[in-house]
């Protein structure tokens, strides 16, 4: 039992000492001048002293605590600090009389004073995300520390310490008479009992050292390193020093971290990965790593609940006690055999697969051959469309195929379509740990091993010393408690005679848990191994193919040339879509805000029938004489301002801006083409040439053929000039440019331009530019080309195409993308006497542009979009998304600005609003965590700093909802 004196101390409130007095202090005691801040601390009282070329932090403690623990702890930073770990530590300061712990009286209660120096740098405790790097560097600094600290001794690190996780039961057990709410003291009394409960057995094999003991995400300190990830790299306060448990150290680290985990208890792993690869834990530590979690989650609770009793306005503990809190939460959700299987599966421990290989049959009258398998996994070809929404649809599916086949089966470790969420920020729990069999009604069921009988209504439990079967489904007569042998018969699966009956089986290997049918996948290797298959008690393999996506991802970069990038460095791996939702095939729903070639939204029923029925009938190229090319072109002539009657039919937007060059070349007989500097284009060699986007192209400026003549950019953002009232001043350079090019002698063949900056993140172009320039560029005699393939074809909700924003009629047209839906398909609208230039030079076509399935494809693409009012759809969506992100500039200063309308937005992001200083390294950060919650979105512009949003034109109201809101999580998480 903790004796009278640690008692005692956890019912001290901090010194009564105010700045002033700790400025006089310092002072007299220290020599130090400077201004000072109070610091937040439990039981002490911190000052930050800034002393203009230096800093110090003033640590005054009650006398309550020996003078010889602080000398431990000055002694420890001194140890430490020559032993140059890479990690920086404080120093302790001598006081004007030499001394570092000095006695101090103020208004008769008396404390000792210490100054140290302070480390710059940022504790991680406000910022809610932290990456998997930022994590493993905690378990690795707290493994350098203990490193550090293994060979340092001093008679003030054996001490009596509330903290001490030795003695964490009687702590408790005292604190707990603080904590107000009995429904809360009971929990943390439960969970301390199961905790300790776990940990005494193991006790006597856990290694005692000194250790830091406090080696939280408020005593680490961070500075950015080379990449501008802010790293751990300094350790502060060793006010827990003392010997005590090396594995009560990492367990401390760890339960900091709980609260930055999002829901997600392995987010911990990597810290002990970290630990364990630097300073080897054995076994019993690994064991008893989890309960000494708990065991601090239940004491930091109790303790700040005593400490707010006595000491009701200190700021650090109510600052505190929010996260302390959650950490209990979590701490206490999930069982402690996941933990215990996933923290020795991370330390190279697995537990190690049961052996069944004698187990007796479960069905012995059903042939294992006779087992047929349904498929419910995301690449299932019985889920189309949204039936997988339908909360029944496994045991439809499952009933229909024991109907044909007599016996059907689930697979085990398969991964449901059935059971995703979309709108979700968690990954759901869709890998089976159990499977489901239909069969007939009445059949036999046996016990495949010796066990006990359970019963808890309808589920049965065949209960073992080292393993559990639940069983659903059977009809039994045996009593709980019944002794049963491997062979014995145990019942009947349910069901009237030669109907059928279901029967549920799932194994698992603590006797004292109800397993969950599903686990989410990332967390599916533990599961795995504390509900290991069924197979060997059916007799037939019944585990779904293991997922190859780490090889298949190997393969494409084998052979597929790297300058194809993935979207992510680990990519997940998307095999379905429904309209705005795409699936990975462990069934994690992600929101997709950046597919802009999807304009109907992904699986699209409609489309793929008109499709599948085209195809069945012929496809070829437009040589030939078919009814389809003609009536596409009838239609999107129609589309087009009057006097564009022509069109052409091309595979892509990049072959649609290369053939709107040719034509301007055939028609002016000249080569020189005005373009915009930002701009992308496309890939082909004429698109690529009057493309000069650097994030797309590093070395696009220099690169540019001398018959391309870029521009300064109208971005009325961050350009050379600023707001709404720039159009004459961008307009007098494009007047600058044409002139150098007429001064040359040279003709002008055209000038293509988005009709809204699209590559920048969709700003708009000042009022009247195109209007002014597109006069300029005719009266040189050359033609306008507006290049729609990202902006127009509804996407801006306002209009359809983008130039009727800017009030012009372009002479040529490209678009591409959403007008095939994912269909390599793409057209050029223009004139007709601009068209017939082209052809005496040759003749024209496309091999799949103006297919007939082509050409069904762009129809119904149009049909669709009338049908379903998608333009409309994203002028409200759109207008009510950019509204959403916009309040969140008014909250966040990340946030630039919000361009763009409809569903073609760009938010950029900037470090400082007046600079416009691009906040690129952030921008990324942001994307991947997004992906983390469940959204696909990528960084564009020149600067990598802009989100350009343009999710398939279905959005629905609550997706752009969840993005918003997933956004705010992340801004509010530290950015």
């Amino acid at each position: 039992m903790a004796d009278s004196a640690l008692l005692q101390r956890t019912e001290l409130a901090r010194p009564n000492v105010t700045i002033e007095d700790a400025k006089g202090i310092l002072s007299d005691y220290f020599g130090l001048n400077g201004s000072l801040r109070e610091l937040g601390s439990q039981q002490d009282r911190n000052f930050l002293i800034d002393a203009g070329n230096e800093r110090f932090v003033l640590k005054v403690t009650r006398a309550e605590y020996p003078r010889h623990e602080l000398e431990a702890q000055n002694q420890a930073m001194d140890h430490l600090f020559s032993m140059d770990l890479g990690l920086r530590v404080p120093e302790p300061i001598a006081a004007l009389t030499g001394e570092y712990v000095l006695r101090f009286e103020i208004d008769g209660e008396h404390y000792w004073l210490r100054v140290l120096t302070f480390l710059d740098g940022d504790p991680l405790t406000r910022q809610k995300y932290l990456s998997p790097e930022v994590v493993a560097a905690f378990g690795d600094v707290g493994a350098k520390i203990a490193i550090g600290l293994k060979e340092f001794r001093h008679h003030g690190l054996d001490r009596t310490l509330q903290w001490d996780l030795r003695r964490a039961g009687p702590v408790a057990l005292h604190l707990l008479k603080s904590v107000k709410d009995q429904k809360q003291r009971d929990r943390i009394a439960k969970a301390m009992i199961v905790a300790v409960k776990r940990i005494q057995p193991l006790a006597a094999a856990l290694r005692v050292q000194p250790i830091h003991h406090d080696i939280t995400d408020d005593n680490i300190v961070a500075r950015p390193d080379a990449k501008g990830r802010l790293m751990p790299d300094g350790v502060i306060d060793f006010g827990d020093v003392m010997n005590g448990w090396l594995v009560a150290d990492l367990a401390v680290t760890c339960a900091s971290l709980l609260h930055h985990a999002d829901g997600d208890p392995f987010f911990i792993l990597p810290a002990i990965r970290a630990f364990h690869a630097r300073y080897p834990l054995e076994e019993a530590e690994l064991k008893a790593l989890w309960p000494l979690v708990v065991a601090r989650a239940g004491i930091l609770v109790a303790s700040s609940e005593q400490q707010l009793s006595i000491d009701p306005d200190n700021d650090y503990v109510l600052g505190n006690i929010g996260h302390e809190r959650e950490i209990f939460e979590l701490a206490t959700s999930v069982p402690f055999s996941l933990m215990e299987a996933a923290i020795l599966d991370a330390a190279g421990h697995a537990l190690p697969e049961p052996d069944l290989s004698q187990a007796s049959a479960l069905l012995p009258e059903i042939a294992p051959e006779r087992l047929r398998f349904t498929d419910l996994s995301v690449l299932s070809p019985a889920l189309v469309a949204d039936n997988w929404a339908d909360p029944e649809i496994d045991w439809k599916l499952l009933a229909r195929a024991a109907i044909e086949t007599g016996v059907a089966s689930t697979r085990y470790g398969e991964c449901r379509l059935s059971y995703t969420k979309t709108r979700s920020a968690q990954p759901p729990a869709t890998f089976a740990l159990h499977v489901d069999v239909c069969l007939p009604g009445g059949t036999q069921a046996a016990a495949p091993f010796d066990a006990t009988v359970l019963r808890d209504g309808h589920h049965l439990i065949l209960s073992s010393p080292d393993l559990s079967l639940h069983l659903d489904g059977i009809e039994t007569t045996l009593e709980n408690g019944a002794k049963i042998a491997a062979g014995d018969p145990i019942g009947h699966v349910g069901g009237a005679p030669g109907g059928v009956g279901g029967l549920r089986i799932q194994l698992c290997r603590d006797p004292d848990l109800v397993p969950p049918l599903f686990a989410k996948p990332r967390q599916s290797e533990v599961w795995r191994r504390i509900c290991p298959s069924p197979s060997q008690l059916l007799g037939i393999d019944v585990d779904a193919p293991a997922s190859a996506s780490g090889t298949l991802l190997a393969r494409r970069k084998a052979t597929f040339a790297g300058a194809q990038k993935n979207y992510y460095a680990n990519p997940p791996q998307i095999e379905r879509g429904w309209r705005e939702h795409l699936f990975d095939v462990e069934g994690r729903a992600y929101l997709d805000m950046v597919n802009n070639v999807t304009i109907l939204g992904h699986g699209n029923p409609k489309l793929a029938e008109a499709v599948g029925r085209q195809w069945a009938l012929l496809n070829t190229n437009s040589r030939f004489h078919y009814a389809a090319v003609a009536e596409f072109s009838d239609r999107l002539a129609a589309l087009a301002p009057e006097g564009l009657d022509t069109v052409f039919l091309v595979n892509s937007g990049s072959e649609a801006v290369d053939l709107a060059i040719r034509l301007a070349w055939a028609h002016t007989g000249s080569r020189h083409m005005l373009s915009l500097l930002e701009a992308y284009h496309g890939w082909t060699v004429a698109s690529d040439a009057v493309s000069t986007s650097i994030a797309d192209n590093p070395r696009a400026l220099e690169t540019r053929p001398d018959w391309v003549h870029p521009v300064l950019s109208p971005n009325t953002y961050r350009g050379r000039f600023r707001g709404d009232d720039t159009t004459d001043a961008y307009v007098a350079a494009a007047a600058e440019k044409l002139a150098t090019i007429e001064e040359s002698g040279a003709g002008l063949a055209g000038f293509i331009a988005e009709s809204v900056y699209g590559n920048a993140g969709g700003i708009p172009l000042p009022s009247g530019y195109l209007y002014q320039v597109y006069a300029m560029v005719r009266e040189r005699g050359g033609l306008c080309i507006a290049d729609e393939v990202q902006v127009g074809y509804g996407r801006l909700g306002h209009h359809f195409w983008g130039f009727e924003q800017q009030g012009v009629v372009p002479d040529i047209i490209t678009v591409a993308k959403g007008m095939g839906n994912g269909q390599p398909l793409g057209a050029v609208i223009t004139r007709r006497e601009i068209a017939d230039n082209l052809e005496r030079e040759g003749y024209f076509f496309s091999s799949s542009g103006g297919s007939p399935v082509s050409c069904v494809v762009g129809m119904t693409v149009l049909d669709i979009m009338q049908e379903e009012g998608l333009q409309d759809n994203a002028r409200a969506v759109g207008d009510h998304l950019k509204a959403r992100l916009e309040a969140l500039g008014e909250r966040f200063p990340l946030v630039g600005a919000v361009h763009g309308m409809g569903l073609y937005l760009g938010l950029e992001f900037v470090l400082d609003r007046n600079t416009l200083e691009p906040a690129t390294r952030e921008t990324a950060s942001i994307c991947d965590r997004l992906l983390e919650l469940g959204v696909v979105m990528q960084p564009t512009g020149d600067h990598l700093n802009v989100l350009k949003i343009k999710p398939p034109l279905c959005l629905s109201r609550d997706s752009a909802d969840f993005f918003v809101d997933m956004l705010e999580k992340i801004l509010t998480e530290g950015w």
